[in-house]
């Protein structure tokens, strides 16, 4: 599982039937820095992650979501979901290695 930040919503015009009821958010995964407390803006440097979210996450909210075929593991049949959301994060308490 990884954490990321919300920072934006997907609008689709078609969808495949089994992905209705849901939608897509824009995530940035968390860099080592934001783990140890660095503000979530300005973005860190990396790959944004389209991820299907039931929970209703919104902008500007952490979440934990997986990613490969963990993420296709909630539905009953196979469904094209390369990320998928887990969780909503209150609060992160990261204590780094000595």
């Amino acid at each position: 599982m990884r954490l990321g930040h919300v920072i934006g919503k997907v609008t689709l015009g078609l969808a495949d039937p089994a992905l209705r009821g849901a939608r897509f958010l824009l995530v940035q995964p968390f860099s080592r820095e934001q783990f140890a407390g660095a503000p979530l803006l300005p973005l860190a440097k990396g790959a944004t992650q389209v991820v299907y979210d039931e929970l209703g996450a919104d902008i500007g909210h952490v979440i934990g979501y997986t990613e490969g075929a963990e993420a296709s593991a909630p539905f009953p049949t196979s469904v094209p979901v390369d990320a998928y959301n887990a969780v909503l994060i209150d609060r992160i308490h990261y204590t780094p290695p000595a």
